[in-house]
């Protein structure tokens, strides 16, 4: 509803990147350039200054860019008046979820809220978890559901459940018939692992460093960017793994891996982040209390 011009200049303001800008708002570069070139004229001002491939807001920019800030607060806080009055649970929202999450446990989630509201639509974008934290931060996306800890102060983390690993391996493996396994273990066998920046690798990383053998590293065998990928290279004995307990289930049922907990055990939060917003659509609070509810019943289960 807001003017076309003030959004996608706020949009811009943000990134302080139009080619960003034009990323997240699904449009050309040029038609971003000539929205924010309209504003302009309308103010008979520069609102950014170019040097060096870069921008910055001009103080008529900063006063603008304030000015937005308020009166898209004020919009999400009238549409959310209006959908309490009416009842009316409707809109967009773009979610992104790390890849363990996106595969295994939104699924369902997103599902069983669709049917319940099927006046939403809901944008799905997959990535590792600093991939989703960047989107956050930069407005990408409304919401993210990460599986490791989020070092910025400046979002919302909420956490949703525990995520407990474990160590798997093919049924032949020497290790496969213990009833646990340690990481000092672990060690002695080629490893399979996730790529840099996956919430897996980064608690695996910060849990060998307060065990005993932290000193140790991890031989690595090989770097695959997603769970699938990971299961299909130690069912092939090419090496062991350590994995959200959710993400095997299958091949525990057909007895094509075997799942070990760890000595000590290995838990990380599955979590919420978002903007700190004052107010925000209606749909978006549905969404989180429907998957706060969603994720207290799991965890009853398990």
């Amino acid at each position: 509803m807001a003017d076309r011009r003030l959004q996608v200049f706020h949009t811009v303001a943000r990134l302080l990147s139009f080619t960003k800008a034009a990323q997240t708002l699904h449009m050309t570069q040029p038609a971003v350039t000539f929205q924010v070139r309209q504003l302009e004229e309308h103010f008979n001002t520069r609102l950014f200054d170019r040097t060096h491939n870069r921008i910055s807001l001009t103080d008529a920019g900063r006063k603008v860019c304030e000015s937005a800030d308020r009166i898209f607060e004020l919009y999400a806080e009238m549409e959310n008046a209006v959908r309490g009055i009416t009842g009316q649970i409707s809109g967009v929202l773009t979610i992104g979820a790390s890849t363990t999450i996106a595969e295994y446990m939104l699924p369902p989630l997103l599902g069983d809220f669709k049917e319940r509201y099927p006046e939403v639509a809901i944008h799905l974008k997959v990535s590792n978890t600093e991939g989703i934290v960047s989107m956050v931060e930069n407005n990408a996306i409304d919401l993210g559901v990460v599986e490791a800890p989020v070092a910025n102060k400046n979002l919302v983390v909420e956490i949703c459940k525990q995520d407990y690993l474990v160590a798997i391996m093919p049924p032949s493996h020497p290790l496969a018939s213990l009833p646990e396994v340690t990481f000092e273990q672990l060690l002695e066998y080629p490893f399979i692992c996730r790529e840099e920046g996956s919430g897996t690798r980064e608690v695996i990383g910060d849990y060998l460093q307060q065990q005993p053998e932290g000193h140790a590293t991890l031989k690595i065998a090989m770097e695959l960017g997603s769970p699938e990928a990971l299961k299909g290279a130690v069912e092939a004995g090419m090496g062991v793994s350590v994995v959200s307990g959710t993400t095997v289930q299958k091949e525990l049922k057909l007895g094509t891996l075997v799942a070990l907990p760890l000595d000590p055990p290995l838990a990380r939060p599955f979590s919420f982040v978002h903007q700190k917003q004052k107010f925000r659509l209606r749909v978006m609070e549905e969404l989180l209390e429907f998957a706060r509810d969603y994720c207290r019943a799991q965890c009853k289960r398990t």
